[in-house]
């Protein structure tokens, strides 16, 4: 769960440092004290996108750094899937915004903001304003469901994914051999020429770098020759190798005097002796040194051959001999056209027969999934004050299977007796799309391995009994997850666990929002100032007390 945020010079927080608890946390303010503020900077920790628009002071960085707390080894495991380690069972997730670049660290570590994202999204589940919008577009539906019953649905996809890929490119494959003879004919002939091309080289193994180092060589013989004949000279006889010889010949004269005289004398003969040596081998290698302009030309046009065959068919002698192979296996199959087209006729027809047979395993899971979903999403309903609903997921099969299956479905809905059910965007108002976008994100909660679920005004467009509800239901998801909730409602707020406030002041001539926790006398306060808007009297701080005793009577019921 999220156990600790720091947020400092973002838009209107200068610094601030919030320590969530477990259960249901709720956060209050003002309309424009800067509640979405704390959301944006969590967001940011999970990896969106950051410019330097979202700098307080263009002077200083910014700096989001959210503490989660793993006590899943579920998690644990796809957390070290991703090379990330937990340490005290925490992970740390750091995001800093300069006016040039943004950077994301993980630990402590930089990673890209990819991966903070992938991290972030094993901890968190964030439910931002006016998502509800989702249930409006028919092709998430079916992603929501998946999501519901992933640890069946998910394998299922992936093997309906690589059996469509495989189809595919079979498909592909049988579809450019629909050509005319003439056709067939033109690829044999440029295939025959680029064999015999490749053949005729007969290149070995690791000739490209052998030829290359001859023809430096033999490019370079002149220059080797007149560098190597300067060395001879400085060192033979009338240079080095005579003033070493008259050197030897003085100190003979006393070498014999004292044993230090002898070990030098002994030191300069050796000397003499290498000197001597080196000269010899010189003196050969350079008579070896022959320049053949015939065998020059013949190693140039060797090493242009296979630099023409590398620009051709590959980068190495290997990939060109890959290449050949190809090309021999596609000459063999034009020659014997008739069996390599049944064949590959052959095999598609059994790649789409496994599609189909993967998509029929995954529609028939959906379908069981989402009888299991719409008796769950019923009860959620209910609970959300939805007095006489039904709840079904309507699937139609689509005419050929796709990487995502065969199913074209979507979410129905009769939230009134005797109403037909009908598809959500025909009939929900952007309340009740809130409310089942909280049943769906509270009965797929049930089966996620997610410890917090993070909700921005939930309760948009609703009151009442309905908020009541809401309030409810985000106190029962509460007992098995981690809740962070930016409201505005009253009802909601009397049943949070813990209570922050958001308030907007000015200081030193500037805007800032800041966030505390309440105390119980605190919270009693901003529940009055929530029921009674501009003017607090002592009746509504009395019925904030009252709704505040009732919502503890309530969790303990719940």
């Amino acid at each position: 769960m999220l156990t600790y945020l720091h947020v400092k010079n973002l838009a209107l927080i200068e610094e601030e440092e919030i320590s969530f608890k477990d259960g249901l946390n709720v956060m209050t303010g003002e309309t424009g004290a800067g509640k979405s503020i704390i959301l944006g900077a969590l967001s940011l920790a999970l990896g969106q996108k950051a410019d330097k628009s979202h700098l307080r002071n263009e002077n200083e960085d910014a700096v989001v750094e959210a503490v989660f707390t793993v006590d899943n080894e579920e998690q644990k495991e796809k957390l070290k899937e991703l090379a990330i380690e937990t340490y005290d069972d925490e992970v740390i997730l750091t995001r800093k915004i300069t006016e040039g670049r943004a950077t994301a660290k993980i630990n402590g570590e930089t990673v890209p903001a990819p991966k903070m994202k992938e991290v972030g999204d094993l901890f968190l589940d964030v439910y931002g304003q006016n998502e509800h919008a989702v249930l409006l577009k028919k092709a998430r539906h079916l992603n929501l469901l998946d999501e519901y019953d992933r640890d069946r649905i998910l394998p299922l996809k992936e093997e309906t994914k690589k059996c469509y890929e495989e189809y595919k490119k079979l498909f592909e494959e049988l579809e450019k051999e629909n050509k005319d003879e003439s056709e067939r004919a033109r690829e044999i002939s440029f295939l025959e020429h680029e064999i015999e091309e490749i053949s005729s080289a007969a290149l070995k193994e690791n000739e490209d770098e052998e030829t290359e180092e001859r023809y430096r060589f033999l490019q370079n013989g002149r220059k080797i020759f007149e560098s190597l004949s300067e060395v001879y000279n400085l060192t033979s006889d009338e240079n080095a190798a005579g003033q070493l010889g008259r050197a030897m010949m003085s100190l003979s004269r006393v070498s014999d005097l004292s044993k230090e005289l002898t070990d030098l004398y002994a030191s300069l003969s050796d000397a003499e002796g290498i000197l001597s040596d080196f000269n010899r081998a010189a003196s050969d290698y350079m008579q070896s040194l022959t320049f053949d302009e015939r065998e020059f030309r013949e190693t140039e046009e060797r090493l242009d051959l296979i630099n023409t065959l590398k620009t051709k068919y590959g980068r190495t002698i290997e990939e060109i001999n890959s290449s050949l192979a190809e090309k021999e296996k596609r000459l063999d199959e034009l020659n014997n056209f008739d069996a390599y087209l049944l064949k590959l006729k052959s095999d598609t027809k059994t790649a789409e027969d496994k599609l189909n047979a993967a998509a029929d395993s995954l529609s028939a899971a959906r379908k069981e999934a989402a009888v299991r979903l719409s008796k769950e999403m019923i009860t959620a309903l209910s609970d959300l004050n939805f007095l006489d609903v039904r709840f079904e997921m309507d699937f139609k099969e689509l005419p050929s299977p796709s990487a995502n299956g065969k199913d074209d479905a979507e979410f129905l809905i009769s939230t009134n007796v005797g109403a037909p059910l009908l598809p959500l965007k025909d009939i929900a108002s952007g309340g009740e799309l809130s409310r089942i976008m909280l049943a769906l994100k509270t009965v797929i909660a049930k089966r996620d391995d997610k410890n917090t679920l993070v909700f921005d005004e939930i309760d948009a467009g609703i009151s009442g009994r309905t908020a009541q509800a809401v309030s409810e239901k985000l106190s029962a998801v509460a007992k098995a997850h981690q809740v962070i909730c930016i409201s505005h409602l009253p009802q909601i707020a009397s049943m949070a666990d813990e209570h922050f406030l958001i308030e907007k002041s000015v200081q030193d001539g500037q805007t800032v929002s800041m966030i505390h926790p309440l105390s119980e006398e605190e919270r009693n306060e901003e529940l009055a100032r929530m029921l009674g808007g501009a003017e607090i009297t002592d009746a509504v701080r009395e019925n904030a007390k009252e709704m505040r005793r009732l919502a503890k009577e309530r969790k303990k019921e719940l």
